[in-house]
């Protein structure tokens, strides 16, 4: 009844996961805005080996020359001085004003955040009120009150800049710090007896420094701006000292006459500005360690599609199949790296059948369940081939717009941690409804009486009162039974359940189990059981599917697949579960790891760990091969009935 298709070698390919330094490269504009950057640095810092003319002697005879006249690249201005070479020389103001300037702002207001974050109490109280304060004033008002107590002058507008600019680092940081100061590694750095001030410096900080680095890549721009601004007014860069804001405050006066000496410096602000911001949105996104996959975007809405034209041909639907996998594929591309975490899965599930997919952490079995609405994450993954039927309806040709409506309709997904599942700001009564409204046509009123009773159905005692709940609320068998009720909230046609057991204790598992058995029966869905514990699938499948590797090595009905396993993986996967009465039952063990799936082995990935394995099973491919109507096995040499996978050790 099921059967899975032949997969292809898997792809090798050279490299691995990609450094830094080419993420930020994948990224084209934070790449340009690098290359400006460095050009620009490097100009200003080659200013006084360039042979320019001296930016602060005047010549009136020379007075607002155009740009390209002779002598005079860009120019000169109202007193006859050469543009380029003010130009130049004032961009390395600038940059050091902007630099500095984010530097002094990054050191004090850092070390505010993490003192203010960590000790918490008055300290932070009383930091953070001084801070409020300083927050209170307009910051260019700020700014400009304390150049006209210190007087007009490029080194007050430096530390003008800088002080306005600590709140913005101080409160970013302090955020930070506060959600760390109380988690289980400080705590146990605590134990070990580190001082304050080493915890500080060696556990927190390290956790800090990527945001303080963000943070100053993009404060740059902006203190660049500010002290241009301050030049512009002229109370920063006093004549004749040159730097790009009193250049543009020069050339306002004669903007009509001789437009050239305000739109040559407002030009280089607004490449340097731009060219840093750029490249301070590339840091941070390299620093993200959610976007290091190869390419430097976010997760899109739905699991890109790059089946080829031979895996893209019509399958055909079984007759009273609610979900057909034929040929799937799903692969991971990290760098230059493919990883094929499905290689050619094809499974079958009957209306009102429960189907578990067995195997170890890594195998494919969530990659595939993910495959089915295409919820895996492109970057990096992507479905390469295959086909995927709800129904008979080839969900990979299906529009966007039809697999939204798909999602919590007619399939639903229960995952492993409802904590996680569930949002913790709003209640579960408002999640619930909001999931009813998102397919059924119900007024709040109706939507939130259907919610009570999903609540009710799933066993939640006083689920009127219990709507209003927040997750954390909640208990974990509680929180799992409202996932649930989300999930049968739009009568699915399918529902999986991603190890909806395994984080709860054995009594509210056996509950669990239960309900989800109860309601397969009355509302005649079907179930995509995950779990790697053989105890759950005799509780509840129907059949059993068991994957290693991103293939199916054997599928079977239940009961035949416990009692006499036919692959050697099968059998040590059973022989790894205790039976309660049975103290002297033999525990078995799989020697050996999985393999990686961007370098399978030829032949039978699970070879090397196969106390079976003959030369044969390490050749060519290995099909799936029919043991009766209802069983298969991907094996040459399979175990007869009561035989131990290491009988021919």
């Amino acid at each position: 009844m099921t059967a899975t298709a032949e997969a292809k070698p898997a792809v090798r390919r050279a490299g691995g996961r990609p450094d830094s330094v080419q993420l930020l490269l994948n990224n084209r504009l934070a790449t340009a805005g690098l290359v400006i950057l460095v050009l620009m640095i490097l100009l200003a810092l080659a200013a006084p080996f360039l042979g320019l003319a001296d930016p602060d002697v005047t010549a009136p005879a020379n007075r607002l020359l155009r740009p390209l006249a002779e002598g005079h690249l860009l120019g000169t201005d109202a007193l006859g001085r050469d543009i380029l070479s003010r130009l130049v020389w004032g961009l390395r103001v600038s940059l050091a004003v902007g630099i500095s300037a984010t530097l002094i702002a990054a050191l004090f207001g850092s070390m505010i955040g993490l003192v203010a974050g960590y000790a918490g109490g008055r300290t932070d109280t009383l930091l953070m009120r001084g801070i409020d304060m300083v927050m209170a004033f307009p910051y260019i008002l700020l700014a400009l009150a304390i150049v006209a107590a210190l007087g007009p002058g490029l080194l007050n507008a430096l530390y003008a800049i800088a002080v306005v600019n600590v709140p913005f680092f101080a409160r970013n940081i302090r955020g930070v710090t506060l959600g760390l100061a109380h988690r289980e590694f400080v705590d146990a750095a605590k134990l070990s007896g580190k001082s304050n001030i080493r915890i500080l410096a060696t556990e927190i900080l390290p956790n800090v420094l990527p945001v303080i680095v963000v943070t100053m890549s993009t404060t740059i721009g902006w203190m660049i701006l500010e002290t241009a601004g301050l030049s512009f007014l002229g109370l920063g860069a006093q004549p004749p000292q040159a730097d790009l804001g009193s250049m543009l405050g020069e050339g306002r006066k004669i903007l009509f006459t001789a437009p050239h000496v305000s739109i040559i410096p407002g030009i280089a602000i607004f490449l340097l500005v731009m060219s840093i911001n750029l490249f301070g949105d590339g840091v941070r996104d390299v620093l993200d360690p959610r976007l290091k996959s190869g390419a430097l975007s976010r997760p899109v809405a739905r699991t890109a599609i790059a089946r080829s034209a031979d895996g893209a041909g019509p399958a055909k639907a079984t007759a009273g199949d609610v979900l057909k996998l034929a040929g799937l594929e799903t692969e991971f591309r990290i760098g230059k790296t493919v990883h094929r975490a499905v290689g050619g899965v094809d499974l079958n599930i009957g209306e009102g059948e429960c189907l578990g997919v067995v195997g170890e952490s890594g195998s494919g079995k969530s990659v595939t369940a993910m495959s089915v609405m295409q919820l895996v994450p492109t970057p990096p993954g992507r479905i390469a081939g295959g086909n995927i039927l709800l129904e008979g309806e080839d969900l990979l040709a299906a529009t966007d717009a039809r697999i939204r409506s798909l999602r919590g309709g007619a399939v639903s997904h229960v995952f492993q941690d409802p904590l996680s599942t569930l949002h913790p700001l709003f209640t579960v009564g408002d999640q619930l409804v909001e999931a009813i409204r998102a397919h059924q046509s119900l007024s709040t009123t109706e939507a939130t009486r259907k919610a009570e009773e999903l609540l009710a159905l799933v066993r939640i005692p006083n689920p009127g009162q219990r709507l209003s709940a927040y997750p954390h609320q909640l208990s974990g068998g509680m929180r799992q039974r409202v996932c649930i009720a989300m999930a049968l909230a739009n009568d699915a046609r399918l529902l999986i359940a991603d190890e909806p057991t395994t984080a709860l204790d054995v009594t509210v598992q056996a509950q669990i189990l239960a309900l989800m058995n109860r309601l397969r029966g009355s509302s005649g869905a079907s179930i995509l059981f995950i779990t790697h514990d053989f105890g759950v699938v005799s509780a509840i499948c129907d059949r059993v599917a068991v994957m290693y590797a991103g293939r199916i090595v054997e599928t079977g009905l239940t009961e035949d697949i416990l009692s006499s396993p036919a692959h050697p993986y099968t059998r040590k996967l059973i022989d790894c579960v205790p039976v309660l009465g049975q103290p002297g039952r033999r525990l078995d063990a799989i020697e050996g790891l999985p393999p990686a799936v961007s370098d399978l082995p030829p032949g039978c990935a699970f070879a090397p760990r196969c106390p079976r394995a003959r030369p044969a099973c390490r050749e060519g491919d290995i099909a799936l091969g029919s043991q009766g109507e209802e069983r298969a096995v991907r094996c040459l040499f399979p175990l007869a009935p009561g035989e131990r996978a290491e009988a021919d050790a």
